[in-house]
């Protein structure tokens, strides 16, 4: 059952809304993707799996989505990644598995870099890695973009696009682009040292499952599995797909342990 008000931090001037469940570890740390918030079905059923097992569970949303302060146009990865480090130091403090869909699968392998510098390496017992959108600033978006989406971004520091999930556009801004070339993790190997499994729909419309197979070939050193999912979408959330998501979670739950 979902705690009915969220923890709140401060995080370099920014307000954080942070839902935490005590408990075992290994534990869970949540990470969502790109104009979604904590309390996602995703999410929803993996604090459901945590409160009848009894491990520690910890999502937040990042700045400018769901219940945090800030404006969502003036996000980047940086700023999001910086949350996210943030909420995983002040919240945990044993072995966590942390589970990224979408932009929270690049956010992840970046706080797997952050911490692997900072001597944390430790921390990380294992990825869970759903629709992972790595770089898809550069990967996805640049290489789509037109004439006018250029002249916007050129005059006007953004331009915007339908979303498929909600009544408002999605705002994608001069500096988050930027920001994301600086956050490339798709340039050479990522040492994870710790399993990795990838969930994919190969009917995923917004991230193609060539991206997925592209970053396995970045984790070479890494015990990684990449499980296709042939008739499954980006978001991954049908009773079936949930199913498979906790499934997957307790395999990896048997290997931390």
């Amino acid at each position: 059952m979902t705690a009915a008000t969220p923890f709140f931090i401060d995080v370099a001037g920014r307000s954080i809304a942070v839902r935490h469940r005590r408990g075992d570890a290994p534990g869970i740390v949540w990470l969502g993707g790109f104009k979604s918030d904590m309390l996602g079905a995703k999410a929803e059923t993996l604090d459901g799996w945590a409160e009848t097992t009894g491990h520690m569970f910890t999502r937040h949303d990042y700045s400018g989505h769901g219940e945090s302060g800030g404006a969502f146009a003036d996000g980047t990865i940086s700023k999001w990644l910086e949350e996210s480090l943030a909420v995983f130091r002040r919240f945990t403090g044993e072995k966590q598995i942390l589970v990224g869909s979408s932009m929270g699968g690049w956010i992840a392998l970046r706080m797997v870099q952050e911490l692997l510098e900072a001597g944390d390496a430790d921390r990380i017992g294992a990825l869970l890695l759903i629709a992972p959108a790595p770089d898809f600033t550069s990967e996805l978006i640049e290489p789509q973009l037109e004439t006018h989406h250029r002249e916007a971004l050129a005059e006007q520091g953004f331009f915007e696009r339908p979303s498929d999930y909600a009544g408002e556009p999605y705002i994608y801004t001069r500096a988050l682009i930027e920001d994301g070339r600086k956050n490339r993790v798709l340039e050479g190997i990522i040492d994870t040292h710790c399993p990795v499994h990838i969930l994919q729909g190969m009917q995923d419309a917004h991230v193609p499952y060539q991206h997925a197979l592209k970053l396995v070939d970045h984790l070479p050193a890494d015990d990684v599995t990449l499980s296709l999912i042939r008739d499954g979408d980006h978001r991954l959330s049908r009773p079936q797909d949930l199913d498979l998501m906790i499934r997957t979670l307790e395999g990896l739950m048997e290997r931390v342990a």
